[in-house]
């Protein structure tokens, strides 16, 4: 019966912004929203601290990263895949 729940995190897919810091980059992520009367198109971006163990992951490379525990007061991301530029 020692059986472990595995549950489904979330991803997200960005651009490697800026490398703040030991075992941190930062991730900005680009979506298009469509206003739901008007129907105009913008482009919303949001930038997340995430957790790179390995210290891989460079400057305008995309990853993929995945929700986890807090890491610190702004870092709840950790870095799963890092494709090339």
């Amino acid at each position: 019966m020692s059986e472990k729940k595995t549950t489904k995190r979330q991803t997200l897919s960005g651009t490697v912004i800026k490398k703040s810091g030991d075992k941190t980059v930062s991730v900005v992520i680009s979506r298009v929203v469509v206003h739901p009367l008007y129907g105009k198109r913008r482009t919303v971006t949001k930038k997340y601290l995430a957790h790179d163990e390995k210290n891989e992951v460079e400057v305008g490379s995309t990853v993929t990263i995945a929700a986890t525990r807090p890491r610190s007061a702004r870092k709840r991301w950790e870095v799963v895949t890092g494709e090339e530029k």
